[in-house]
């Protein structure tokens, strides 16, 4: 098959998907900036992790600022045949980091090397699913579970170690809004989890061990809940989250938005957290993002990010502030460029709150 007749069947694709379903996801701000929903471009209906069919679709015709063509290959779909299907992530990065009264210090690292793998034994109803760390550092599990869903695609269940549903999935997992509630990338737990699918709704409802993937030490359970309404030009979403263990309690409740304004994606998270130990030093916390997502050309996003976090409301002046300029770039299908920087603003007496950090990543994916 000649490569412009794949690209042509790509695009019908893309197109068909995002006029009759609207029901897809790149990246937050790109679901906000397309008016889709997570689930048809990742695996994992809440997002993050493996992309689909439609996912690599639309890295290789509607994301890039060009498509590169191969000579005699096809598409690359990630299924290797019709039950099993692979993906992967690459991310290495330089950073300078300058912090007051300190040295600065530059250097390379990776940041993460993941490798994903999905066998659907019964097609678009029974999946197993494997999501492993395999850099920096040794390979580490990061989910591994089964998911059996409903015969009409509105009800899916899914048990083992996987991540947990709340708030917006940012990939920085270094935002306030992921560092302080404890939900982001590094730290999946086990359990089960039920999911509600429709056209303008997602929702998931987790039961966890509450102790992000270690082993469990009481009986307490964590449970969290994430819903979110998804129209054309904007969403609306809540989560909650309730972790019970015998050494205290966490509680966290929140909510997240986005909407479109012509060339701009805007995403927006608040979420107020309470702390409840057995001995005194209860404590109460506050942490919020706003984030504009301006698309340039095409291939080309310009990212500012404001956040905020307030580390104890009993506490006057110990509010924590983190402002960040990044410019993200895709030249071609499966690879994007990123770089930026990001002040922190807090309290004097602390050179760490007060850093500047200034960063270049590549990004290879598939």
């Amino acid at each position: 098959m000649r490569s412009g007749t794949l690209l042509r069947r790509v695009c019908a694709l893309v197109a068909l998907v995002v006029a009759g379903l609207h029901i897809a996801h790149a990246e937050p701000y790109i679901a906000v900036r397309e008016g889709l929903k997570c689930g048809n471009c990742h695996f994992n209906p809440a997002g993050g992790g493996m992309r689909n069919v439609f996912g690599n679709a639309y890295a290789q015709s509607a994301l890039p600022a060009r498509r590169i063509e191969g000579v005699g290959t096809e598409v690359w779909t990630g299924m290797l045949n019709s039950f099993v299907a692979l993906g992967g992530n690459l991310r290495t990065s330089a950073t300078y980091t300058d912090v007051p009264h300190n040295d600065s210090t530059n250097e390379f690292d990776v940041d993460e090397m993941r490798a994903y793998l999905a066998v659907t034994a019964i097609p678009d109803r029974l999946a197993v699913y494997v999501d492993q760390r395999l850099a920096p550092g040794g390979s580490t599990n990061l989910e591994a579970f089964a998911r059996y869903t409903s015969k009409g695609q509105y009800w899916n269940f899914q048990a083992g170690q996987f991540f947990l549903p709340y708030g917006i999935r940012l990939q920085d997992d270094t935002a306030f809004i992921r560092q302080v509630t404890g939900i982001n990338f590094a730290t999946p737990d086990r359990g089960v989890q039920v999911g509600y699918e429709a056209p303008n709704w997602t929702a998931q409802l987790a039961v966890t061990n509450g102790t992000a993937g270690g082993a469990e030490t009481d009986e307490g359970k964590e449970v969290s809940l994430r819903a979110e309404h998804v129209r054309n030009v904007w969403r609306f979403g809540a989560g909650f989250n309730h972790n019970h263990t015998d050494a205290g309690n966490r509680q966290m409740q929140g909510v997240f938005a986005g909407v479109r304004t012509g060339p701009i994606a805007w995403l927006g998270e608040a979420d107020y957290i309470e702390d409840h130990t057995l001995g005194p030093g209860d404590r109460k916390q506050w942490v919020g993002l706003i984030e504009a997502n301006w698309l340039m050309t095409k291939g080309q996003n310009l990212k500012l990010t404001a956040e905020y976090f307030d580390p104890d409301t009993d506490v006057d002046e110990d509010e924590q502030n983190r402002f960040s300029l990044v410019w993200e770039y895709f030249p071609f299908q499966f690879f994007q460029l990123r770089a930026g920087a990001r002040v922190y603003d807090g309290i004097p007496q602390n050179d760490q709150q007060n850093r500047k950090i200034y960063f270049a990543q590549v990004h290879g994916f598939f």
